[in-house]
C-alpha cells in the first residue's frame, strides 16, 4: 500500500512524499530507516477516477514529458530516485502523475530497478513496449538515451494521431450539419408544405409523394430509428473491444477499402518500423522488438501477420520471406527494404527510414483523401436538398402551369 508522508529530515529541512508499505507501522520503520522523523502519515489517496479503475492507460502526452524530464536530469548526474522526486515535484498540480512517480521513488527507496517499479505501482498502465525497453536499457547502462528516445517517439506517434483527428473534424463537422439540415426539412419543412398541398387536392407527381413518404416515415418513427442506430453503434463498438473475430474481420474489411485501405496501411506499416527501430537502438533483440510493435499494432490483421513472421524468424527463417508468404499482402516496397537491411544487416536503419518515408506519403494521402471527401459531401448534401426543393416546388409549378 502507498502512504504519503510528512517528515523532517536529519538537516531540519522538511520533506513530503510517499513510501510503499504493508502497514502503517511498516512504513513508519522505513521512515526511521531513513533518519526521517515523521510529522504525519497516512494511506495515499488516488485520483477520484482511478479509485473505480486502478489500471487506467498513462497519458501519453504525460509520459513523453516525463520521459524527456527524467532523460535531462539522468545527463546531469542526478541519481534515478532523486530525477523522480524532481520531476514529481514538477508535477504536484496532477495528482494522478504525481501519485504515480512517487510510487516508483518508493519502490527505487526499497532496492527495485525502474523497471521493477513500473511493474509493481499500479497507478497507471504502462506500456509493454516502454517497460521492456526499460529493462533493457538499464542493463546496458544508456537509460537516459533511451528515455529521451522513448519521449521523441510517444510524442510523434501521439502527434499522427492528433493530426488524423484533426483532419477528420471537418469532413465530421459537415457530415453532422448536413445530416441536422436534411432532418429539419424533412420533419418540418416538409409536412407544412404537405397540408396545402392535401387542401388543394392536387394529383403529385411521384417524386413529390416519395419525399413525403419519407418525412412521413421519419416523422413516425424517428424514435425507433434513434433507438436502432444507438443500439447498432453501442454493438459494434462492444464487439470490437470483446470479439476478436469480429474485430479482425472489419480490420481487414478496411484494408481492402480502396483508399482509406492504404492510408491505414501506410499508417500501420510506419509505426511498426518506427517501433521496432526504436527498441532495437535500445538493445532490444530484434524477435522481441517485432513482437513488442507487433502487439501495439491498432490492425489486427498486420498484428497477426508480424506475430506469425517473428515466429519463423526464430525458426531460422527471414523477416522478409516470411511476410511475403504470410498470407496477406503488404506493401511490396516495405518487404523489398526488409530483405535489403537483412542483406546489409542494417535492419534499424532501414526500418527508421522506412518510418519516416510513410509518414511523409501519409500526409499527402490523407491530404488527397480530405480534398476529394469535401466535394463529394457537398455533392451529396446539395443534391439531397436539391431533391426535397425540387419535389415541393414541382406541384407549384403545375399550379401555376394550370391557373395560366
Amino acid at each position: 500500500m502507498l502512504y504519503k508522508y510528512r517528515a523532517i529530515d536529519p538537516h531540519g529541512k522538511t520533506e513530503k512524499g510517499t513510501i510503499e508499505a504493508g502497514t502503517k507501522n511498516e512504513a513508519i520503520a522505513k521512515l526511521r530507516a531513513k533518519n526521517l522523523l515523521f510529522e504525519s502519515i497516512s494511506p495515499a489517496q488516488a485520483p477520484l477516477f482511478s479509485r473505480f479503475r486502478r489500471t487506467r492507460a498513462i497519458p501519453p502526452s504525460s509520459l513523453s514529458k516525463v520521459c524527456r524530464d527524467l532523460s535531462i536530469y539522468l545527463r546531469a548526474g542526478i541519481s534515478i530516485v532523486n530525477a523522480i522526486r524532481l520531476a514529481s515535484s514538477q508535477y504536484s498540480k496532477d495528482r494522478g502523475l504525481s501519485s504515480f512517480l512517487g510510487a516508483l521513488a518508493a519502490f527505487l527507496d526499497e532496492g527495485k530497478s525502474l523497471s521493477q517499479a513500473l511493474d509493481s505501482q499500479g497507478l497507471y498502465e504502462v506500456p509493454v513496449f516502454f517497460k521492456q525497453s526499460i529493462r533493457i536499457s538499464e542493463d546496458g547502462g544508456v537509460l537516459p538515451d533511451v528515455l529521451l528516445e522513448l519521449s521523441r517517439f510517444i510524442k510523434d506517434v501521439e502527434g499522427i494521431k492528433k493530426q488524423a483527428k484533426n483532419a477528420l473534424f471537418y469532413p465530421a463537422f459537415i457530415i453532422t450539419v448536413s445530416l441536422c439540415m436534411v432532418i429539419f426539412m424533412v420533419t418540418v419543412v416538409v409536412p407544412q408544405i404537405t397540408g396545402m398541398f392535401e387542401q388543394l387536392g392536387q394529383q403529385l407527381p411521384p417524386i413529390t409523394r416519395f419525399v413525403i413518404g419519407v418525412s412521413d416515415f421519419v416523422g413516425g418513427w424517428w424514435h425507433v430509428m434513434l433507438l436502432m442506430a444507438a443500439a447498432l453503434i453501442g454493438s459494434h463498438l462492444f464487439l470490437l473491444k470483446t470479439n476478436r473475430p469480429y474485430r479482425f474481420a472489419i480490420n481487414r474489411a478496411v484494408l481492402a477499402m480502396p483508399l482509406i485501405g492504404r492510408i491505414v496501411m501506410t499508417m500501420e506499416l510506419a509505426r511498426f518500423g518506427y517501433m521496432c527501430s526504436v527498441l532495437m537502438r535500445s538493445g532490444v533483440p530484434f524477435v522481441q522488438s517485432i513482437r513488442l510493435a507487433a502487439n501495439v499494432q491498432d490492425n489486427l490483421v498486420l498484428s497477426d501477420l508480424f506475430l506469425r513472421a517473428s515466429e519463423r524468424v526464430v525458426e531460422g527463417g527471414r523477416f522478409s520471406v516470411a511476410l511475403q508468404s504470410g498470407g496477406f499482402m503488404v506493401d511490396e516496397s516495405f518487404i523489398q527494404s526488409i530483405a535489403l537491411g537483412e542483406e546489409t544487416s542494417e535492419l534499424q536503419t532501414i526500418l527508421s527510414n522506412l518510418s519516416a518515408l510513410y509518414f511523409e506519403e501519409n500526409r499527402d494521402r490523407v491530404a488527397i483523401f480530405l480534398s476529394l471527401l469535401e466535394p463529394a459531401l457537398m455533392l451529396l448534401v446539395g443534391g439531397i436538398v436539391g431533391l426535397i426543393i425540387t419535389a415541393m416546388m414541382l406541384p407549384i409549378f403545375s399550379m401555376s402551369v394550370g391557373i395560366g
